[in-house]
């Protein structure tokens, strides 16, 4: 089945064939339809397998079949949760490229930043807000944010919000929003804990999981090197040195951790930078940006971070700090060897 089958706006399909989008990915093909049903849906997907488009496409024709001007007396109509900034933009990103042809508006709402710019934009009412919880629990607590329009709620990694403890924020929303609404619950993984937040949003859920046998990509090669932890240095010095003109994406542990990494390889002349919870929104996407264009080449960050953000061509991920959990290593390295592209894992 291709894109251009479904029924959906010719807008829609433009945009999707200008962004070379031709055959619908296994989540996609699995949620759409249910999606354009008006069904609630319980997706299991991982990182890389498309998934927020999955849930983009299908909330762009809900709304455009429903579309009726008028309503801007600050009234939201989607809301799509995520748990970290830099996914907010980049999925709030998503929504604008696929409805760049539609008369709709998109609004990314997070910490971190001002927030009566954000609150002149609200008043005004927006189709979607791609929110983390915490901003948007804190706004609706100050009584800036309007949900009695809610239509759709979409959850979107929603594991990771649970590790960063946005449950109680979560759990006071849903008790805000209309009942009769459909919602979209978007997990990598699922456990007691999940499962129990999951059906306390949805009402008869059309269930999906994707979970491929081999969820790393085969076009990624790994290795891993034995290295005392004091010449952990020297080594990725040396890493670095001997590929200049690759873009590599390093794994440490910790915030702290980042920072003395950082400093360890400006000493050896070695342009480089961080991305972690302690830097301002501002330096965050201006590293994120310098990253993704290739002014910047080496990128030092925590994984809390960096999840699920798409940077293209990385060639190599190196885990300085090997991971805790194996959900962690397959997140990582699945930076690298996107689409056709082959790439490097190095585990010290």
């Amino acid at each position: 089945m291709k894109f251009e089958d479904y029924h959906i706006s010719k807008k829609i399909k433009q945009s999707l064939d200008e962004l070379d989008f031709k055959r619908p990915t296994d989540i996609q093909f699995k949620a759409i339809t249910p999606i354009l049903k008006g069904d609630d849906v319980l997706a299991i997907a991982q990182t890389g397998t498309g998934k927020t488009a999955a849930f983009v496409i299908p909330a762009l024709e809900v709304l455009t079949r429903s579309h009726a001007k008028g309503y801007n007396n600050g009234a939201i109509r989607t809301i799509v949760m995520e748990p970290t900034r830099e996914l907010v933009i980049q999925t709030a990103e998503v929504f604008r490229s696929i409805g760049k042809y539609l008369d709709l508006t998109v609004l990314g709402l997070f910490g971190g930043v001002e927030q009566d710019p954000q609150i002149a934009r609200l008043k005004n009412g927006v189709d979607v807000l791609v929110c983390t919880p915490g901003r948007l629990f804190d706004l609706v607590s100050q009584g800036y944010v309007n949900l009695h329009s809610i239509k759709l709620l979409v959850l979107d990694e929603a594991d990771e919000m649970l590790d960063l403890g946005f449950i109680g924020d979560i759990r006071q929303l849903i008790k805000l929003l209309p009942r009769y609404r459909q919602t979209l619950f978007f997990s990598a993984t699922i456990n007691p804990e999940i499962k129990e937040l999951a059906y306390s949003l949805v009402s008869k859920p059309v269930k999906i999981e994707i979970s491929p046998k081999d969820p790393v990509s085969k076009h990624v090669n790994h290795f891993v090197s034995y290295i005392e932890m004091d010449d952990k240095r020297f080594f990725l010095e040396r890493l670095i040195k001997e590929n200049p003109e690759d873009k590599m994406l390093v794994f440490v542990r910790t915030k702290i951790r980042a920072e003395r990494v950082k400093s360890a390889m400006e000493r050896v002349d070695i342009q480089c930078d961080t991305i972690h919870g302690d830097k301002t929104q501002q330096e965050r996407n201006k590293v994120m940006q310098d990253f993704r264009t290739g002014a910047l080449k080496v990128l030092i960050a925590t994984d809390v971070s960096a999840r699920g953000i798409d940077i293209p061509g990385i060639e190599t991920v190196i885990n300085y700090d090997l991971p805790e959990q194996t959900e962690n290593y397959v997140h990582r390295v699945g930076r690298t060897g996107r689409g056709n592209k082959f790439g490097t894992s190095i585990s010290f």
